[in-house]
């Protein structure tokens, strides 16, 4: 995911950052990129039009989103890079299910919201050029998620 693409550098240099990859960089699929603790995966199959999936091409990959989560034993973080990631996360995985008001957790850069479950679920900023040539995003700011995300995984195995 990402991979070879400026969203990408900005994702894997801070997982490597923060302990979750091996490397800085992911350029092609036999890089030698490996993740520790971490899953990266899309709502969307398919690069879109605009690069803005409709809602009948979101509904579509929502099955291949909701088998990928089915598969993940052990949930403790998820962190969604953009609304979309995030809306599309809530809704694949029943995140607001048992939440007081059956609410989706808020949406804002940095936001964390603890599921019923225990899953800490926190909102970034998508990394993309719009977001960080225009200093929506900063290398900071995006080092901040991925330092809460580290944390609360440290807190949960002492």
């Amino acid at each position: 995911m990402f991979t070879g693409d400026a969203s990408g550098d900005w994702l894997y240099e801070a997982l490597h950052r923060f302990g979750f990859a091996n490397q800085p960089q992911s350029v092609s699929p036999d890089d030698g990129l490996s993740l520790t603790d971490c899953y990266v995966t899309a709502a969307v199959r398919c690069a879109p039009p605009a690069n803005r999936p409709s809602p009948r091409e979101t509904e579509a990959c929502r099955r291949f989103l909701v088998a990928e989560l089915a598969l993940l034993a052990h949930v403790e973080v998820v962190v969604a890079l953009g609304r979309f990631a995030h809306d599309a996360w809530c809704a694949a995985s029943g995140g607001t299910r048992g939440r007081p008001g059956g609410g989706r957790p808020r949406f804002a850069h940095g936001t964390r919201t603890l599921l019923p479950d225990g899953t800490l679920f926190i909102a970034s900023y998508h990394p993309s050029r719009r977001n960080t040539n225009t200093g929506l995003l900063t290398r900071p700011m995006f080092h901040r998620v991925f330092a809460l995300a580290r944390q609360a995984l440290d807190r949960a195995r002492r």
